[in-house]
């Protein structure tokens, strides 16, 4: 927990977060409408999205899978039994009038979720639940001046609500578990995490108290939909809350909006509890029981999730712990590096490493292209690896040669014999040069007598005088033993 300093004394933030993943599935929870983003308002609603008379909700199978994967993934309890309830409330993209969801008993139960922290430690964070229920339509606000317009295309979606319990006591720390949570999910294939469609939304409950004393009343800040806004968003509530407790005043529980223009939250609604919302268990839809077997069957179909993977690369790679962070954070990231590493000759692995995440990743940045659309890709990079590897060019030569593969598409020994870049590694070209240095600067050798850190001079004349060729290892060595 990272202590608030206050005028009265510390303070600690706690904080859980409340995940909203919307299930990759081809149709909804309950009807067989699509959940293509992007469509024309209102053309993916079925009878039962619009809750018309006397339809009633047949439980996607594909969905119900995805849960449980997903709860796998976070090594939770799964609920062998579970119950869909109707949590009521009224809400104009709502057209039932309640939402089917899950409440007394979820599908998935306690799990945990190892988040990793900027100065290379980790944490395990808990996860009190995961539960499935429907998404509501979207309102649209700005389509015109004096009418909100509704679009029901999101309304039915199915949703994974991902609990975790209030374990947290930074930004950094709820950062660093919506990151790693979206790239479990990503791993998976369970959501997509694009929070730009609001395929993964997030709220964020914090309150403040004395360091180790009773939990103080909550806020709840409502679908806040980047990481970098949850951050922002607990910053400025957690300094909201402050000025109300050092002024002796109440914190009260409420659900709050984060306005990022303005970096403040502001108050949307009174909080309510679960009894206002009067749940009960949905009497069109029996309660869910899955066969052990099948668990089973999805557990054993799991890919190799980010964690076990982050301790391959540290066993098999000998990587750096950030490194191999970097590295799996993105299952394609992590397929790149090892088709790299392994394509062709055997190569060092650190190397690639260094390269992919500084070089790679950089060029990747910078022009927007994605792992797909790159001119350069593994096989590629490889052999501009293998080039700086064999001495056929220097590591200044190899970003040079690098950026021109980018620019053109093509590939790096290519682009070396196009600019006559290979680099001279010949004893007897290099020996003839250094000799030359020698004989023209006998002052220099003098000084070198004196300074040895002067034999940068001769590295640099040399390197001049065969155009930025000569193998600079090979350079430093002949220089050493003719200046003795």
């Amino acid at each position: 927990m990272s202590l608030i300093e206050g005028e009265t004394g510390s303070w600690e933030m706690v904080i859980g977060l409340e995940v909203h993943a919307q299930v990759i599935s081809e149709s909804k929870l309950f009807s067989g409408a699509s959940t293509r983003f992007g469509a024309a308002p209102n053309s993916q609603v079925s009878l039962v999205d619009a809750a018309m008379p006397g339809m009633l909700p047949v439980l996607n199978r594909a969905c119900v899978a995805q849960a449980i994967r997903t709860g796998l993934g976070l090594k939770a309890q799964i609920n062998l039994t579970s119950v869909f309830e109707r949590k009521n409330y009224f809400y104009p993209d709502l057209p039932q009038g309640y939402q089917i969801s899950q409440y007394e008993k979820p599908i998935v139960g306690n799990g945990t979720l190892t988040i990793d922290l900027p100065d290379g430690s980790t944490k395990d964070v808990g996860i009190e639940r995961l539960h499935l229920e429907q998404d509501a339509g979207k309102s649209l606000h700005d389509q015109d001046p004096l009418h909100t317009y509704v679009d029901l295309n999101r309304s039915g979606v199915a949703l994974m609500e991902i609990v975790s319990k209030p374990e947290m006591g930074s930004a950094e720390e709820a950062g660093a578990y919506v990151r790693k949570l979206r790239s479990l999910l990503r791993y998976l294939g369970t959501c997509d995490g694009n929070m730009e469609e609001g395929s993964l939304r997030c709220d964020v409950n914090l309150s403040l108290r004395r360091p180790g004393g009773p939990l103080g009343t909550r806020t709840e800040t409502k679908n806040v939909n980047s990481i970098r806004f949850v951050q922002q968003a607990i910053e400025a509530e957690a300094r909201r809350q402050l000025e109300i407790l050092e002024s002796g005043g109440t914190v009260v529980q409420e659900t709050r909006l984060f306005d990022p223009k303005r970096g403040e939250t502001r108050p949307m609604r009174s909080k309510e509890e679960a009894h206002d919302y009067r749940y009960f268990p949905d009497p069109d839809l029996l309660p869910l029981e899955l066969e052990p077997a099948w668990v089973e069957e999805l557990g054993a179909g799991l890919p190799e999730l980010p964690d076990d993977k982050k301790a391959r690369f540290l066993a098999d790679y000998g990587l750096s712990t950030y490194d191999a962070s970097v590295l799996v954070a993105e299952q394609e990231n992590a397929a790149f590096y090892e088709a790299l590493v392994k394509g062709g000759k055997k190569r060092d692995p650190k190397l690639a490493a260094n390269w992919t995440i500084t070089n790679y990743f950089g060029a990747l940045n910078a022009s927007g292209e994605t792992l797909e659309t790159a001119p350069v890709d593994a096989d590629k990079l490889g052999g501009l690896l293998d080039l700086l590897a064999d001495d056929t060019i220097s590591g200044r030569q190899a970003k040079e040669v690098f950026e021109a593969m980018w620019e053109s598409g093509k590939d790096a020994l290519t682009i070396v014999e196009e600019k006559g870049l290979k680099q001279v590694s010949d004893a007897g070209e290099l020996g003839a040069a250094v000799d030359k240095v020698i004989a023209d600067n006998p002052a220099q050798v003098e000084k070198y007598r004196e300074n040895p850190n002067v034999i940068g001079w001769f590295v640099g004349q040399v390197m001049k005088a065969t155009q930025g060729k000569a193998n600079p290892g090979m350079v430093n060595k002949l220089l050493k033993d003719k200046l003795g």
